[in-house]
């Protein structure tokens, strides 16, 4: 159980430093057309290996997905694809820690359009769980300190863009039933994630783009972080501590992004926001405890 409980927290905090990567990347002069593609192709590749070499994936009657299946996995994957672009584009505009609390929004977006598209109305735990998240992104922002004051509109557009597109990433996921081992799953969906991200941004790799050791050295480590380590953290632990305790210990992303960026990048948060991410990480826990009482002991 504590070895499953590390995993899921481990994950989180991979997740959590990505920003702080790519804003690095930033300064060193490469583009998000090659850091996110990269990353994506470079996830894909491992993936595949991994799944090439797994005794376990090979044990498992070498499951292929059907045609439904394999498309509904690379849309999946081409949402997640669009998810990490928009919101590496919005860490160009604003700074780490405003973009990953903007990121966090997809809480509440989740819950919205299973509401909209599937008519699963929200609870009132959810809907006062939602009034918290809300307030304490005002609060995380900046906004009471005077912080937001000439912030881009552009950034935060993408940076609640890459919220509402993790939103429908989650959404579409959890409709997809499906057995297929994991690797598998996760290599179609970082196929489909390399695919939409060379087709939207060929014209620039195919004629911008410069390939170096110091490009290589970021795309290695947002591939291993962002594409390979979590999902493989992910699917060994939540199967074991279920999905009330997963849902809180991901919820870890969110400090450590904002950690990482004041540490790391330098950037300063002052007591109100800290307080704004204390209350959408306990807004967080508020909203599964019912999953976290009915987990079995």
């Amino acid at each position: 159980m504590t070895k499953s409980i590390f995993m899921v927290f481990a994950g989180a905090c991979s997740y959590g430093i990505l920003s702080t990567f790519v804003k690095l990347a930033y300064h060193e002069g490469y583009s998000i057309a090659e850091i996110a593609f990269l990353q994506a192709f470079l996830g894909m590749a491992i993936l595949y290996l991994l799944r090439l070499f797994s005794k376990k994936n090979k044990t498992i009657a070498t499951t292929t997905p059907t045609k439904s299946v394999w498309l509904a996995l690379t849309l999946a994957g081409a949402a997640l694809g669009m998810t990490s672009f928009v919101y590496y584009l919005s860490v160009q505009y604003i700074p780490a820690s405003i973009a990953i609390v903007a990121l966090m929004q997809f809480t509440w977006i989740g819950i919205l359009l299973d509401w909209v598209f599937f008519r699963k109305t929200p609870t009132v735990l959810q809907l006062l769980s939602i009034a918290l998240i809300l307030t304490g992104t005002i609060m995380a922002s900046g906004m009471l300190s005077g912080q937001t004051t000439g912030l881009s509109v552009k950034g935060i557009v993408y940076a609640l863009a890459s919220a509402f597109l993790y939103g429908i990433y989650i959404v579409v996921s959890s409709k997809i039933k499906t057995d297929v081992p994991m690797l598998t799953k996760s290599s179609v969906m970082m196929m489909g994630s390399a695919v939409l991200l060379f087709t939207i941004n060929a014209r620039e790799l195919l004629t911008q783009s410069h390939f170096d050791t110091g490009l290589i050295k970021w795309v290695i480590l947002l591939a291993l972080f962002g594409t390979v380590i979590p999902p493989l953290l992910f699917s060994n632990g939540i199967p074991n501590i279920g999905a009330g305790y997963s849902a809180i210990l991901m919820s870890a992303e969110l400090p450590v992004a904002v950690i990482c960026s004041q540490l790391i990048l330098k950037e300063h948060i002052d007591f109100y926001q800290w307080l704004g991410i204390l209350l959408i990480l306990f807004s967080i826990i508020w909203m599964n405890r019912k999953k976290l009482q009915l987990q079995p002991s």
